[in-house]
């Protein structure tokens, strides 16, 4: 079944007392710009990063308050949160240009982190050119680039073929570019990692064919 074109819009039910975003940011807060060195991997069950992930550079323009409609649902159940894999995660797909695809995801990441999602919750995947804020990390060593996944209390950014990045409740996709090829197997295989929510950054044109040149 085609997916339906949504705006970047998130509406998702967090069960639960609500989180507060990091640092109380809100949509309309700038994000922030990486510093000149990794960022330290925070031990197990310590608070989040004040600093959520973003891009490095100028800082993006604050944007409004965005109403939010019900996002498309695959399956008729909801799985719990924390389920990497299980049928039933909620699929929303928003339509973005190739070279747009890493901005919508980066939007949609601040709408769950503004609708009570925890950064540790949100795992962000790109097909083609690497996400700014994993390349900033990666240039450190992969070391402690793998030690903030590991730590799982911030967003972590990584390429769609990363076979080391596990599932989390949430899972974003950016199509931003690479083969048909690889589209075809990251956005089953985002699936399987997803637990709860997959929200699809991209063409919606070439993604529905490539999902269905995988049904």
């Amino acid at each position: 079944m085609p997916l339906i074109p949504e705006e970047p819009q998130i509406h998702e039910s967090v069960p639960g007392p609500r989180a507060t975003p990091a640092a109380g940011r809100t949509a309309s807060t700038p994000r922030p710009v990486p510093g000149p060195g990794p960022r330290p991997a925070p031990p197990r069950g310590a608070p989040a990063s004040s600093a959520r992930p973003g891009k490095p550079g100028p800082a993006a323009p604050p944007r409004g308050p965005v109403a939010a409609p019900p996002a498309q649902r695959t399956g008729s159940s909801q799985p719990p949160a924390g389920a990497p894999g299980t049928t039933g995660a909620q699929l929303q797909l928003i339509p973005a240009p190739a070279d747009g695809a890493v901005d919508a995801a980066d939007e949609a990441v601040d709408l769950l982190l503004d609708s009570g999602r925890a950064p540790g919750e949100i795992l962000v995947l790109t097909t083609g050119e690497t996400h700014p804020w994993a390349a900033h990390e990666l240039s450190f060593g992969e070391a402690s680039y793998w030690a903030q996944h590991d730590a799982a209390d911030d967003v972590f950014y990584a390429a769609a073929t990363a076979e080391r990045a596990t599932g989390r409740p949430v899972v974003i996709v950016a199509v931003n570019g690479g083969a048909d090829e690889a589209a075809s197997q990251a956005l089953p295989s985002a699936m399987a990692r997803a637990g709860t929510l997959l929200i699809v950054c991209g063409d919606p044109q070439r993604i529905n064919t490539v999902l269905g040149a995988n049904a």
